[in-house]
């Protein structure tokens, strides 16, 4: 069993709902990275989606763009995420981390050779935006090999049967993409997610988590009694550009704060 369905097994135990927490390897430096995810596990992060900078990231929002900026600038690339990934493994061995982000970087360094050095570092998972599952070719054989989990985005406008796909390709949990658009944007319509949840919900068995347009505890809470947990991404990177040229200790508190909002705003429900 892989750290993702452990960690959800344990939650759902426990009566919790999981905070999955995003942020940009190399942004806004990256010595700022490591202490920041040591930083939100200890706020109460259950799972870390680690996203890979590229030159291109269509889904993402003007702020989660600009942190792929910066980290492209400092240089950051695929094999230093996975690097990074193996430092934070050091003194954490049960925080599941997903690699985030598009199919290009994995391409050029290669599924096979990918998928082994994800496995030597301890990646979780991976969540690639651009790869449909008719796309996955080896890939998919070589994560499934070594029990590292392939996570898939659901939409508003993704039919019944299209999610059946999915579902089926997918394992650890599925993230239901609560707005149309980039993420950061728009104003999120609970009952809307609500809605496509208890439809998506009856296509699997998977855990679901909801993301994009969750910027604080009232509107995580008000998601998470729907879920099986909530994504909290561009309000983190928007925190952390705001603090460039801080020392990295400042940029980890200044997200860990919000990070412990939202957490004890999921521990009421």
């Amino acid at each position: 069993m892989s750290r993702i369905s452990q960690q959800f097994e344990t939650l759902k135990a426990k009566g919790r709902k999981a905070l999955v927490v995003y942020i940009v390897n190399g942004d806004p430096s990256p010595a700022a990275t490591l202490p920041t995810m040591h930083k939100m596990v200890e706020a109460g992060a259950d799972i870390i989606e680690l996203g890979v900078p590229f030159s291109d990231p269509m889904a993402e929002g003007p702020v989660i763009q600009k942190g792929h900026e910066r980290a492209l600038a400092s240089g950051t690339s695929l094999r230093g995420t996975l690097d990074l990934v193996a430092e934070f493994r050091k003194t954490n061995n049960t925080t599941p981390v997903i690699l985030m982000g598009y199919a290009n970087p994995v391409v050029r360094m290669g599924y096979q050779q990918f998928a082994e050095r994800a496995l030597e570092v301890g990646v979780d998972g991976l969540l690639t935006v651009d790869l449909p599952p008719e796309e996955l070719g080896d890939l998919k054989t070589q994560l499934a090999e070594r029990d590292i989990d392939n996570i898939f985005l659901l939409a508003p406008t993704t039919a019944p049967e299209r999610a059946r796909l999915l579902a089926s390709n997918a394992s650890g949990f599925l993230y239901y993409v609560s707005l149309k658009g980039v993420t950061g944007a728009g104003h999120l319509d609970v009952d809307a997610v609500k809605a496509k949840l208890d439809q998506f919900g009856e296509l699997t068995s998977l855990p679901m988590c909801v993301g994009f347009g969750i910027k604080d505890a009232e509107t995580a809470t008000n998601v998470a009694r729907l879920a099986d947990g909530v994504v909290i991404g561009s309000v983190l990177v928007d925190a952390m550009g705001k603090h460039v040229g801080q020392p990295p200790e400042q940029i980890a508190a200044a997200v860990g704060a919000i990070i412990s909002d939202i957490r004890r705003g999921l521990d009421t429900l």
